[in-house]
């Protein structure tokens, strides 16, 4: 039987002061998180801006990855776009290097589209990957996508593509679908993405998470996504986060832990968080990390 999942840090992207990714940072920040715990790595997710992460980039940042000794079954792929030949093109590369994982998003552009639209986007992706296809972690996460993944469509396309299907990451912040996921798929991988709501899923049988809080709290969130362990601590930092764009707010924490303002730059359309910003965050986590978790 296959090992629990564990945790997987939701790698955030350094960019150098010309708009490039900092390669180099970002390969030691996925070794420190491994060396603190993680099981494994994910790239270019919703943390990772990976929707702003073009092809050519993605392909010379996993094969920085592997060059730098971090093994490809510690390596996740986030692919987030709407052309079925893109996302089997992003998803190609990644499988071809041996990576764990395809955390794939449903394509989000078209609004208010059907179960049988929805599936026909998967099958004509997992059809373009040919027998590469495999590991693939259906991503739900309507926040962003405005496109949620309903419990009838999983099971359809687990019914359809048995050995392509892996789990599912549910970022959708709802407990109620993710109890309802776990019920009905909890033979899955079943990963929570928002942290409130971790340890819980754990207690019923999810697998673990792919965390963006795992980039700077990565014992606390490990706890959390192995052994179900709750932490106030955690759950409150969440909130504070939910006071600014999350995904430079990650950043914000990333840069403070390692000293390094590479970590505080975002591709546009996203805009960094201003000093003041950076100060209540910083002193939120400072107020709530200097004690023991209840």
């Amino acid at each position: 039987m296959a090992s629990r999942f564990g945790l997987s840090v939701a790698l955030t992207t350094p960019f150098e002061a010309s708009g490039q990714i900092a390669i180099s940072p970002m390969i030691t920040q996925a070794r420190a998180c491994l060396g603190a715990g993680c099981s494994s790595a994910t790239l270019f997710g919703t943390t990772g801006e990976g929707a702003s992460v073009g092809a050519g980039e993605r392909r010379i940042v996993t094969e920085a990855m592997l060059g730098a000794g971090i093994p490809a079954h510690q390596l996740i792929a986030g692919v987030l776009v709407d052309a079925a030949e893109d996302a089997a093109e992003q998803a190609r590369h990644a499988l071809q290097c041996g990576v764990r994982n395809i955390l794939l998003a449903p394509p989000s552009y078209f609004k208010n589209v059907g179960e049988d639209g929805l599936f026909g986007w998967f099958s004509a992706v997992f059809a373009a990957l040919g027998p590469l296809a495999r590991g693939i972690l259906l991503y739900n996460i309507p926040s962003v996508t405005m496109v949620p993944l309903p419990l009838a469509l999983i099971g359809r396309l687990r019914a359809a593509f048995p050995e392509v299907i892996a789990g599912v990451k549910d970022s959708g912040g709802d407990w109620s679908y993710s109890e309802a996921l776990l019920r009905a798929h909890g033979d899955l991988v079943i990963l929570i993405g928002d942290e409130r709501h971790l340890a819980r899923s754990v207690r019923l049988g999810g697998q673990g998470a792919i965390s963006g809080m795992a980039n700077f709290v990565t014992g606390e969130i490990r706890a959390m996504a192995e052994d179900g362990r709750d932490d106030a601590r955690v759950e409150s930092f969440v909130l504070e986060l939910l006071r600014y764009p999350v995904i430079p707010a990650v950043k914000v924490m990333v840069a403070r832990k390692t000293g390094d303002e590479r970590w505080l730059a975002v591709r546009p359309p996203l805009e960094p968080i201003g000093s003041q910003g950076r100060q209540q965050l910083a002193a939120a986590y400072d107020r709530l990390f200097a004690t023991e978790p209840a």
